[in-house]
């Protein structure tokens, strides 16, 4: 590691610990050179993901976007920040699983809405009457049917 005083590539770790709820390593450093210390963090790269659009254009993705609509949809519900938090790291965490470079934005949707069947039955319905675009009340039924039949099992 270059050393941000002198520039030699001779540091030696010091200390190590986890960072970002376990995400990063952050590393003390000493440059052997100089004697500079300075702290560095190591993360895992990850691949830049595209989502195809319903217009066959591709965006990259951007869980911020997901977080948004959730936080829409539950709108006066009672699901805290952190749930929704959790929920977009459980659709971010699926997607990346797939291996995928491109995903589809009706697959993420897919996975969003099976994400909120599990957390909030307005919601859910909430969230599919925008991303399903109902054309009629017999659409929106059917999303009804859907959730009504998944209590029906429990």
């Amino acid at each position: 590691m270059e050393c941000p005083n002198c520039h030699k590539n001779a540091s030696r770790v010091i200390d190590s610990r986890p960072s970002d709820e376990n995400r990063a390593i952050r590393r003390r450093r000493e440059c052997e050179n100089c004697g500079f210390r300075f702290t560095t963090f190591e993360r895992v790269e990850r691949s830049p993901l595209l989502v195809i659009k319903n217009d066959g254009t591709r965006e990259a993705f951007n869980r911020d976007k997901i977080l948004h609509g959730v936080v829409m949809a539950a709108q006066k519900r009672p699901i805290s920040s952190e749930q929704l938090d959790t929920l977009v790291d459980h659709v971010e965490n699926e997607i990346r699983k797939q291996g995928l470079n491109e995903i589809s934005s009706k697959d993420i949707g897919n996975l969003v809405m099976k994400e909120l069947a599990n957390l909030d039955d307005v919601a859910y319905i909430r969230f599919a009457s925008i991303y399903r675009q109902f054309k009629d009340v017999s659409g929106f039924m059917e999303a009804m049917e859907d959730m009504m039949a998944k209590h029906d099992k429990e």
